[in-house]
């Protein structure tokens, strides 16, 4: 049998990724490469580096915020705005596979590392640009964050009770998942690279991925000529019924039954059968018209119950969707996302052992997770110059002297 070398630590091993991302979507994207094997070095610009390395959580001068978004990284500190620092990155480019940043548009290409620069270095390079609202548009050079794409988005519009205040989810769902789009959007360029030898620019927006969410809301105000107006509907869908949360005894839950057989069998768990009949609640239609009624039946029963657990066991056995709404502090200990690794506990060499969010993508030739370090302030210096560019110790030194290279302690 032949020997193919040694068996690969995961999908992308021997991928490698130039980063100058920071904050969360980039790092997102870059994590996820990372966390499937490839060699990703991050640049974080001279003196201070990446952001979040000052988060809400320190513990002996280390951020809980950068370890969780930058595990399995190499860390590079340069100050790019010197000719020997550009020329760094310019030889690092000859050597990669993707190069992923998350600047405001146009600061990439002050810097001297604009997509056609990079493609005249390395012509299969992958480039991927992460921004708030897009390379190109109205809106492409204005300041960004996550809660202004999802309300330039309607997704902010869409929360909160009828003719009240709109609410925004205050956790990062619009930065992690356009990482998680532009890892994707990466990995399909590499494939159409080994297909055609040729690299691409990508520019992916946290807008455009905002706007992927309204599941059923855009193609109804289109093609309803605008007499369906989506908008916030308080703690319950604004087309499907019963969908959305009731209050039971002592939390809340969430019940989504508005097909047929699902409404039926709701109606046989509360032990009121005949509901699934009345003519106020037959369709969907008849009950979306009398919600509030619905709604006063359904949690009646819930708060009638001798318990929460006791009307959640009685939906199961019917196979009702539903779910309590846990809070973090329940769901990082809840044995499915423990044995899924869904939360997963990290060391850190500083931290110390502590819990984050795992890999949510699975491979069943790879079924382990790998253990990734995240990086010290300039930490891979010498490493990756030497190793990758074939520089000497002493020049590396040099350049650390000379503040072109910076290290932080560990």
């Amino acid at each position: 049998m032949a020997d193919n070398g040694p068996r690969p630590r995961h999908v992308l091993d021997g991928y490698k990724v130039l980063d100058f991302t920071q904050i969360v979507a980039g790092p997102t994207c870059t994590l996820m490469l990372a966390e499937m094997g490839a060699d990703v070095i991050k640049v974080e610009m001279a003196p201070t580096g990446d952001p979040t390395r000052r988060g809400e959580v320190m513990i002996n001068g280390r951020s809980g915020y950068f370890v969780q978004h930058n595990r399995g990284k190499k860390g590079i500190c340069v100050d790019l705005k010197t000719p020997e620092g550009l020329a760094i990155i310019k030889g690092l480019v000859a050597k990669i596979d993707v190069l992923v940043e998350n600047f405001a548009p146009g600061v990439i290409g002050r810097l001297g590392l604009d997509y056609e620069t990079v493609k005249s270095i390395n012509p299969k390079v992958v480039m991927c640009s992460i921004s708030a609202f897009g390379q190109s548009g109205p809106l492409a050079n204005e300041p960004g964050f996550d809660f202004l794409g999802a309300s330039y988005a309607g997704i902010v519009s869409m929360g909160g009770e009828p003719g009240g205040a709109p609410y925004v989810i205050m956790t990062a769902l619009g930065d992690v998942s356009t990482g998680a789009h532009a890892m994707g959007a990466v990995c399909a360029a590499l494939l159409y690279r080994e297909r055609t030898g040729l690299g691409q620019y990508l520019d992916l927006s946290l807008l455009d991925t905002y706007f992927h969410y309204h599941e059923s809301g855009v193609q109804s105000l289109s093609l309803s000529k605008g007499a369906i107006n989506p908008t916030r509907s308080g703690l319950h869908s604004w087309y499907a019924v019963p969908c959305g949360l009731f209050k039971a005894r002592d939390r809340y839950i969430f019940i989504i039954s508005p097909l047929e057989h699902q409404f039926i069998n709701l109606c046989r768990a509360m032990g009121q059968p005949e509901l699934a009949t009345d003519p106020r609640f037959k369709t969907n239609a008849d009950r979306l018209k009398n919600l509030k009624e619905l709604v006063a039946v359904i949690e009646g029963w819930l708060q009638s119950a001798a318990s929460d657990d006791a009307s959640m066991a009685a939906m199961k056995e019917l196979r009702v969707p539903h779910a309590p709404v846990l809070s973090l502090e329940e769901a990082v200990k809840h044995p499915h996302l423990r044995e899924r690794g869904t939360v997963r506990t990290v060391h850190d060499r500083i931290l110390g052992d502590f819990d984050v969010p795992g890999f949510a993508l699975r491979f069943s030739d790879f079924p382990e997770r790998l253990e990734l370090q995240a990086p010290f302030l300039g930490e891979h210096n010498e490493e990756v110059l030497t190793e990758v560019l074939g520089y000497s110790g002493a020049r590396v030194k040099e350049l650390q002297r000379q503040g072109i290279l910076k290290s932080g302690p560990a």
